[in-house]
């Protein structure tokens, strides 16, 4: 780990033991599973081809727009996490057990954050009065993350830029921007 590396390492620690002060975790776990699993992305698909099937007016630009947008965030995402390799908290603190078991070994960035803002930005775009709800859905799936102990704050922080930035540059290639 290079020396930035352990800089942003150590102001994470510091900022998830804050966020997860062990005596609201038992209490938040249950929530925090929801919201991961909301997360996962099937809701995303289900929503995108109802969309594509029953909304004349946006419903198909907005499929295409989002299958663009995951095709870009999906690789991108996959081989940051792989290039930068961060343990994720509950694999770097012996006294500390995440509430779910990670479907990888590394944290940074966070996929669901990613994928979460992909979606929030796709809806705010195609659906403004709808922003406010999607970008608080992803900001929540983002949260859990950090409470089910699987990603630290910056990992979540990276996958929301991840996925602003990847629906951004599929709405300007469908020229929908």
């Amino acid at each position: 780990m290079n020396v930035l590396q352990q800089k942003i390492t150590r102001l994470d620690t510091y900022a998830f033991n804050l966020c997860l002060g062990y005596s609201t975790r038992t209490s938040l776990s249950s929530w925090s599973r929801l919201m991961s699993r909301f997360g996962d992305g099937g809701f995303y698909l289900l929503l995108g081809i109802s969309l594509a099937l029953f909304e004349a007016e946006d419903g198909q630009r907005f499929f295409l727009t989002g299958l663009t947008a995951f095709a870009i965030e999906l690789p991108l995402y996959l081989v940051l996490k792989n290039l930068i390799k961060r343990d994720r908290p509950c694999d770097r603190f012996d006294h500390f057990d995440a509430f779910i078991v990670p479907s990888d070994k590394f944290s940074f960035p966070s996929g669901h954050a990613a994928a979460a803002f992909v979606f929030a930005t796709l809806i705010s775009h195609f659906y403004p009065s709808l922003s406010y709800l999607s970008f608080g859905l992803a900001a929540m799936i983002g949260s859990a993350r950090v409470m089910l102990g699987v990603h630290y704050p910056t990992d979540i922080v990276a996958g929301a830029v991840l996925g602003l930035a990847s629906a951004t540059v599929a709405l300007n290639l469908y020229g929908v921007i």
